[in-house]
C-alpha cells in the first residue's frame, strides 16, 4: 500500500512510523517543508511538502497513494474527505468534532460506490476508547444496555503547574472539547450537556484521585448508533483534579468567545489569545499516561475494559494511542481482514477484538477489569 500521512507533528510522526513498520510504502507531508523533511531524513521515508488548503495539491497528492492518514487540525476534515473519494483513496483522520464528522458521514454512498473506507473518529477518543466500548456491548449479545460510561484522559507522569497538564496536541482542539455540546444518551433519549460538568471522582492504581468531567466529541457516532437499545451512554474527559474547573471559570468569563471583541482598540477573539497562550505556556513533550476506562452494564452486569499507556521512549502516550489505532485499522483494510466500505467511524468500521489484538504488537494492552 501506498500511505501518505498529513502532519509531521507528534502524532503523523507515529503514523508513518509504524506505516512503515507494517511494509507500507509511506510519504510524510507538512506545509513546513524543514518539518517534512526532517521527519523523512529521521524515519527513511519519502516526503513533500504539502497546504492542505490547496485542493487542487491535495488532489494530486491523495491521486498517488492508496491510503492517506490526517494528522492535520480537524477544521480540514470534510474538504480532504471529499478529496480521498473523489481520488479513490481510503481516508483516515484523529476527528473529534462532531459537526466535522457529520458532513464527512455524508459520503458513505460515494465511498462505497468506490469501494473505500473513509473513517473519521480513529484516535484515542474518539477511536480506540469507542471501539473498546462497542465491543462490550456486543459481548452482552443482544441484551438492552444500562449503561455505557467512557472514560478517557492523557496526563502528564509528572503534573506541575495549576492546571496540572501539558498540552499533548493542538491547543484549539483542547479548547474545542471543552466548550461545544456534549452528546449523550439519558435515560433512552438522545441529548446534550454543557461541557465541563458533572465532575466526578475516579481513582486509579498506582496515581491516586483523578477527576472525569463531560467533555464535547468523544461518544463520536454512538449516541445516534445504538438510540434504542441503550438507556445511558456518556462520555468524560480524565484529568488531575482541579484542572476541569479552572477551564470552566475561563468558559464563563469569555475566554472561550470566538467573536472578537475590543481590547483597547484592538479587535481579538478571546479564544485566539487562549489558544496562543496555551500554546505557548503550557509545558509540552514531558512523559505522559494514557488512561481509558471503559464500563458496560446490562442486566445488573457490568464488563469493563481499562488501557494504561505510558510513552516508550520513542513516542509518547499521546502518540501512540492516537496514531496506533488508525494504523492498525488501515493495515487491517489492506489486509483484507476488515472488509468495510463507505463513511462510518471507527468503533463501526471494525470489531473490537481483531483492533485490539492488532494493537497488542505495539503493546497497547486492554485489561477485562
Amino acid at each position: 500500500m501506498r500511505a501518505l500521512v498529513l502532519g509531521s507533528g507528534i502524532v503523523g510522526r507515529a503514523a508513518a512510523w509504524d506505516m512503515s513498520r507494517r511494509g507500507h510504502e509511506v510519504t510524510v507531508a507538512d506545509v513546513d517543508a524543514s518539518v517534512a523533511h526532517r521527519l523523512g531524513e529521521e524515519l527513511g521515508l519519502s516526503w513533500k511538502t504539502l497546504d492542505v488548503t490547496d485542493m487542487r495539491a491535495v488532489d494530486t497528492a491523495l491521486s498517488a497513494n492508496d491510503a492517506v492518514i490526517s494528522a492535520v487540525p480537524y477544521l480540514f476534515g470534510v474538504s480532504l474527505a471529499k478529496s480521498a473519494v473523489a481520488n479513490r483513496c481510503h481516508y483516515f483522520d484523529f476527528g473529534g468534532n462532531p459537526t466535522v464528522v457529520k458532513q464527512q458521514l455524508v459520503l458513505d454512498d460515494e465511498a462505497r460506490a468506490a469501494d473505500l473506507a473513509i473513517v473519521p473518529d480513529c484516535g484515542l477518543a474518539p477511536g480506540m476508547a469507542n471501539v473498546m466500548a462497542a465491543g462490550l456491548i456486543e459481548a452482552h449479545d443482544d441484551a438492552p444496555i444500562d449503561d455505557v460510561q467512557i472514560r478517557v484522559g492523557v496526563l502528564p507522569a509528572h503534573p506541575t503547574g495549576t492546571l496540572q497538564y501539558q498540552l499533548a496536541f493542538y491547543a484549539g482542539g483542547l479548547i474545542n472539547e471543552y466548550a461545544e455540546p456534549c452528546e449523550v444518551i439519558e435515560n433512552g433519549a438522545a441529548s446534550t450537556v454543557e461541557p465541563l460538568t458533572r465532575f466526578e471522582s475516579l481513582e486509579w492504581p498506582e496515581i491516586g484521585t483523578l477527576e472525569a468531567f463531560s467533555t464535547a466529541g468523544g461518544t463520536s457516532t454512538m449516541c445516534q448508533q445504538y438510540l434504542g437499545r441503550v438507556q445511558n451512554l456518556e462520555y468524560k474527559t480524565i484529568r488531575y483534579p482541579g484542572h476541569g474547573r479552572i477551564f470552566a471559570a475561563m468558559r464563563e468569563i469569555g475566554l472561550f468567545a470566538t467573536d472578537p471583541a475590543d481590547f483597547g482598540g484592538v479587535a481579538v477573539a478571546p479564544r485566539t489569545v487562549l489558544q496562543d497562550l496555551l500554546t505557548d505556556r503550557l509545558p509540552q513533550g514531558g512523559p505522559d499516561l494514557a488512561l481509558v476506562d471503559v464500563a458496560v452494564t446490562a442486566g445488573g452486569v457490568t464488563k469493563r475494559q481499562r488501557i494504561r499507556d505510558e510513552h516508550d521512549g520513542e513516542f509518547s502516550a499521546l502518540a501512540r494511542t492516537t496514531a496506533f489505532p488508525a494504523t492498525a485499522l488501515c493495515d487491517l483494510i489492506d489486509r483484507g481482514e476488515v472488509g468495510f466500505r463507505g463513511a462510518a467511524a471507527m468503533h463501526t468500521a471494525t470489531p473490537a477484538d481483531l483492533l485490539l489484538t492488532e494493537l497488542s504488537s505495539v503493546n497497547i494492552i486492554a485489561e477485562n477489569q
